[in-house]
């Protein structure tokens, strides 16, 4: 391989990889502006590491460049129109590459959003469904120690039932002097409230807190018998409302998840 063989090569690399280094950018400002969530864990490691790897190849590359300090001085006219057509084409490309990266990336977030909902709602279904002796006592709600102190141990069992739920919540509809609230009861139980007369219930303690949105929702099913679920992503978080109605009662689980990256198909 002899000397103009060497800089063409390096000139190939250079190239090639200040347009990964561009795509690279524009995909990671896409990722971070908009919160997808497309890649494995591993995956999205190593994308974020190929950074390296291609600012070693354009250093290299130069670095070759200097060494044998070979340029090109001119060509003949015919040649300059040629490849004049040719650089317009590489252009177009190049610009297309970047809707290309769009597509792929809000697709693929998309993907993983459809695929977390159907496995979140069928892994709620047989959850609730395997263990129903503990599912129905959770609609036999009172305000009370005694009804927290089981609802924490049945919300463990669910949420250690299957690993896609790390966090289950029971949402129940009661009121606060006279005004309507939606309280909250987690796996997570105070034993200092088996002391007696050491800590007084308060049900302002176990508001769940809600957007309009989720709040017209719950009224939607509390209050006119509504069974639709309500499912919502955004940002690696993904929350399921999951009603659950027998003998004229009705509750709600609650299901999330947090995903600090994204995965196709998680």
């Amino acid at each position: 391989m002899n000397a103009k063989q060497i800089v063409r090569l390096s000139n190939i690399i250079g190239i090639t990889s200040i347009l990964l280094l561009v795509y690279w950018v524009f995909t990671f400002i896409v990722i971070q502006v908009f919160g997808l969530k497309v890649f494995k864990e591993n995956i999205t490691e190593s994308f974020y590491l190929s950074i390296l790897g291609i600012l070693a190849l354009m250093v290299g590359s130069l670095i070759i460049n200097l060494m044998f300090n070979l340029t090109r001085i001119a060509e003949k006219q015919n040649q300059d129109i040629v490849n004049q057509k040719s650089n317009r084409r590489k252009f177009i490309t190049f610009l297309l590459i970047f809707p290309l990266i769009l597509i792929i990336l809000f697709g693929g977030n998309y993907l993983t959003s459809a695929k977390k909902e159907n496995m979140l709602i069928d892994s709620a279904k047989s959850i609730l469904e395997s263990n129903k002796s503990n599912s129905n006592k959770l609609l036999n709600y009172t305000f009370s120690n005694a009804y927290i102190k089981e609802t924490a141990e049945t919300l463990k069992v669910l949420s250690e039932t299957d690993k896609n739920f790390p966090s289950v919540t029971l949402i129940v509809k009661d009121s606060i002097k006279g005004s309507p609230v939606f309280l909250g009861f987690n796996q997570y139980y105070n034993e200092n409230l088996n002391v007696k007369d050491t800590i007084q219930l308060e049900k302002v303690d176990y508001i769940h807190q809600t957007t309009k949105e989720e709040r017209i929702y719950l009224n939607e099913v509390f209050d006119k018998n509504s069974e639709e679920l309500r499912y919502s992503s955004h940002n690696g978080n993904y929350e399921l409302f999951y009603p659950y109605k027998k003998n004229g009662k009705t509750i709600i689980i609650y299901f999330s998840e947090q995903q600090r990256y994204g995965k196709i198909g998680s």
